[in-house]
């Protein structure tokens, strides 16, 4: 039987296929695949597609009554729906083919109650139905009736919270009508969030229509605390000035609810002083004025306490006494003590050569000064603060050295200076001890060592205040001398003994000496560093004004000195994170001589945004570092140091910044190369982490002896006063391989110093209070050591390596101390752990985990966070760093089980 034609269309057999293929053209009409898509829907949502459908078209009758009714049970079905939300409610997605129509009608409705009633459900239903960009959920919000928004669920809150943020916008940027109609349902959902643990939406929604005020009426004791920390935390990524609005906002919800140690932080952050001695007049607590000044101490800020603040004379003495940091000393020690490590520890315990092969061994006799030099400095960073040690304080029968006086003349000429400053630091914060160790010196005809002794005094009366104030008496008759080295001595101990302080009498005697142009150019150096301590964040403009002077009568030839950069780098501490307050100066700083120019603008930057994590600032700075020089140009070591400045505000900027580094070391050229272990140091500081730890691992190994040095250093710096075993390791190894470079082994010599700095009980990290705040004197001294690390050969393996003392200025105990009431040492059971972030969250979650509890005094690492183990006592302050002053809790009641 043959087969049918497939073309034939005139034959009976033909029509079959055309009836099939009609049939299968149906199957896709709309109508049918309805139909099908009503079939899979159970008889429950069918039945309620039906119901909103007859509601719709009810909706739409004449007889108002009918209307009502119709409308009412709509909103009924979409609310009880939205209250629990997971996906898209079923009434929306049923309604979803009726909203052009519900829209239609409401055109042509009467403005009536039943207008407005139509309003709101369309607002809700255009939360899944609008066109992007079209804001109709706010559009017939405002059109319907002011019933409680929350009724419709979260999801519709969140919604038309965004919606006002576009509308404000936009009506901010063209000739709009007003926001006033905005600002009702602003507050609706402001009250609406922050009582319902939404406070970070709240706070958002009031930072985009730029009204932050309104949040003051709405926190309450349960929530004052999440929506504080919140604006603290988002406060770090917010530009200038919205920041200080931010903070400021803060400020005053930790006031209005009496939580005054927060408040002191919060004020400390905006640097307003003003804010500080007004809380020393609200707070009438004596225990918390205490608990202010030990906050106070660990800042580093000068803060002078006067009869207006607290009228009686035996108080204000006892608080001053605190807030001049003078029981830093012994509660160092007291931990000391504790922990077992009061025993003096010599360089070789450091070195520890007899774990190598044998070559490091006969390192010390290939530069036997440069040796002695580094073991002086390994010496004093080890037992930093302790009071004895086995070079400098050592009686001549007991010391493996001989007697201090034999010591300090195993150093050849400069090197005296920096042997005898170095009992400054091992008399760290003992004025009374330091003093008297170091007046033998002041006898001597050697001016390296009366220079070495002025020095030491700045050392000593580092971060703390004496009520004589020796410093001032002891230094001023040696700023007038013949002999340059000992003018340096007393003019770097004034800054490092006045750090912070503004002091005006120091101000008196040392501006003359930049004016002076018969001063030699180290001279003129060390005093604008000096006075750019002293001043440091103050943005005065005398001294700015001073420097720039100087700057200006410098000549070519001085201007190409390595030295001539620590003029810029006072000019720069003077706006140390300022920001903003810098432009007047950096107009003036380009009229400079262009030996200079580029450098100057890039430390002004990076010193006016650090601490910011000012995003376009880094991008700037990483921009000058992409440009490949002819010849090599100096700022850009400056602007790599620059991006670590600014970006090690808060722990993500710090991570990107890691990562460009990372670039920067790959393509960057030569002097940028040489600058970035510097800035990985910075970032990293007392915080070694295992990523940066092996980068810098790799660059000591680097064919660049320059490279090589700072990444050497760095290891140091980011293992300061950490003890870490794997740098340790890894330095140890390194002082073998690199025996016969007397320059890397001096740089090795130095890391290992840093590494067991304070035999692990000190840290150089600027950052306190959680990572909260950031001490302007430690940064300081951080910064100007980093800067004199780009030129090692010329400043740190020259003469002026007693430049690793500004060190001083970041060394803290990293302790927890508990007192008690009459701040006798008290001993508590608290937990250590990692801190967590909790920011955001809702409820009480757990502030640290992979904690273990100990009894204070305790040790705290990078990263770690403390709470108390007891309920027997409650801290003044929430925050346990440092010292922390304890009262019993009247509730507590022992245990009697036990």
């Amino acid at each position: 039987m043959a087969p049918a034609e497939p073309n034939n269309g005139g034959t009976t057999g033909g029509g079959a296929p055309r009836e099939q293929a009609s049939v299968k053209v149906r199957a896709k009409d709309p109508k049918k695949k309805e139909e099908k898509k009503d079939d899979d829907l159970s008889e429950e949502d069918l039945a309620l597609k039906q119901r909103l459908e007859l509601y719709v078209e009810r909706g739409r009758d004449s007889d108002p009554g009918v209307q009502k009714l119709s409308l009412e049970s709509m909103r009924t079905e979409i609310r009880t729906a939205t209250s629990s939300m997971t996906s898209v409610p079923k009434p929306l997605k049923f309604l979803r083919p009726h909203y052009a129509t519900l829209k239609g009608h409401f055109e042509k409705m009467v403005d009536t109650d039943l207008r407005k009633l139509l309003a709101d459900i369309l607002s809700v239903l255009a939360l899944t139905m609008s066109p992007e960009g079209e804001r109709e959920s706010l559009k017939y919000r405002l059109l319907g009736s002011a019933d409680d928004i929350g009724s419709w669920g979260h999801e519709y809150v969140r919604n038309l919270a965004g919606e006002i943020a576009q509308e404000y916008s936009k009506r901010q940027s063209e000739d709009s009508p007003p926001v006033d109609d905005l600002w009702n349902l602003v507050v609706d959902i402001v009250s609406f969030h922050m009582m319902h643990n939404a406070e970070p939406e709240a706070v958002d929604l009031l930072m985009e229509v730029e009204d932050l005020d309104v949040l003051l009426d709405h926190v309450d004791a349960a929530n004052y605390n999440r929506t504080c920390l919140y604006l603290t935390s988002s406060a770090k990524y917010l530009m200038a000035p919205d920041d200080m609005l931010v903070l400021d906002i803060a400020y005053s919800i930790y006031v209005k609810f009496e939580e005054y140690p927060r408040a002191l932080q919060v004020a400390l952050s905006l640097g307003n002083m003003q804010y500080v001695k007004e809380l020393f007049q609200t707070c009438t607590d004596s225990l918390t004025r205490m608990q202010f000044c030990y906050m106070l101490a660990r800042h580093g800020v000068t803060f002078e306490l006067d009869e207006s603040i607290i009228p009686n004379y035996d108080d204000r003495q006892a608080l001053q006494q605190i807030m001049d940091n003078n029981e830093v000393s012994e509660g160092y020690l007291s931990l000391a003590r504790d922990i077992e490590v009061m025993e003096p520890k010599s360089p070789e315990d450091i070195y520890k050569a007899h774990l190598l092969d044998g070559r490091g061994a006969g390192g010390g006799t290939v530069d036997s000064a440069r040796q002695n030099l580094a073991a002086t400095f390994v010496n004093a960073f080890v037992n930093a603060g302790f009071g004895q040690d086995k070079l400098m304080t050592a009686p001549s029968e007991t010391s493996s050295g001989g007697s201090s006086t034999s010591w300090l003349f195993k150093n050849k000429e400069h090197g005296k200076t920096s042997a005898a400053a170095s009992l400054g630091m091992i008399l760290m914060w003992d004025v009374d001890s330091g003093l008297s160790q170091l007046d033998k010196y002041f006898n001597t005809s050697d001016n390296h060592v009366i220079a070495g002794a002025l020095l030491g005094v700045g050392i000593v009366n580092c971060n703390v205040q004496h009520e004589c104030d020796p410093a001032m008496a002891l230094l001023v008759d040696f700023l007038d001398k013949e002999d340059s080295s000992t003018r340096i001595g007393a003019i770097m101990g004034l800054g490092l003994a006045y750090a912070g302080s503004r002091s005006d009498s120091v101000r008196n005697v040392l501006v003359p000496i930049l004016a002076d142009g018969k001063s030699p150019l180290d001279v003129i150096a060390f005093t604008a560093l000096s006075l750019g301590l002293i001043f440091v964040s103050s943005c005065n403009e005398d001294i700015a004004q001073a420097i720039i002077f100087a700057l200006m009568d410098r000549s070519e030839t001085e201007l190409g000195d390595p030295l001539a950069r620590f003029l810029p780098l006072g000019l720069g501490l003077l706006y140390l994170g300022k920001q903003d307050s810098v432009e007047a100066t950096a107009e003036v700083s380009k009229t400079f001589n262009e030996k200079i120019r580029r450098h100057c603008d890039m430390i002004l930057l990076s010193c006016a945004f650090s601490g910011t994590g000012n995003v376009l600032k880094v991008q700037h700075l990483l921009g000058q570092c992409s440009q490949h020089l002819d010849k090599g140009e100096t700022y850009q070591g400056t602007a790599v140091l620059g991006i670590a400045m600014v970006a090690m505000a808060e722990e993500l900027g710090l991570e990107m910044a890691i990562r460009s580094l990372e670039h920067l070391l790959q393509y960057g050229e030569q002097n940028i190369r040489r600058a970035v272990p510097l800035a990985l140091g910075l970032l990293c500081i007392s915080n070694p982490k295992v990523n940066v730890m092996d980068t810098l691992s790799r660059l000591s190994h680097d064919a660049d002896a320059e490279v090589a040095m700072a990444a050497v250093i760095s290891l140091g710096l980011i293992g300061a006063g950490t003890n870490n075993a794997r740098i340790a390791g890894m330095l140890r190894n390194l002082s073998s391989y690199c025996y016969k470079d007397a320059s890397l082994l001096f740089c090795v010599r130095i890391a290992q110093g840093l590494v067991h700095m304070g035999k692990g009980l000190l840290t150089l990290s600027p950052y306190h209070s959680e990572r909260f705040l950031w001490s302007p004197n430690a940064l300081a001294g951080l910064v100007i050591f980093l800067h004199t690390c780009l030129d090692m050969k010329s400043i740190i393996l020259g003469k002026y390596h007693y430049v690793l003392y500004f060190l001083a200025l970041a060394m803290q105990p990293r302790m927890l101390m508990t007192v008690d009431e009459k701040l006798k040492p008290l001993s508590v059971p608290v937990r250590v752990g990692q801190a967590v972030d909790v920011v955001g969250q809702a409820g009480r979650p757990k502030t640290i985990t992979g904690f273990q509890t100990h009894s204070t005094p305790v040790l705290l690492s990078a990263g770690d966070r403390a709470e108390l183990a007891t309920e027997k006592y409650i801290p003044v302050s929430p925050i346990l760093e440092g010292f922390i002053i304890l009262k019993e809790n009247p509730e507590y009641q022992e245990d009697k089980s036990n």
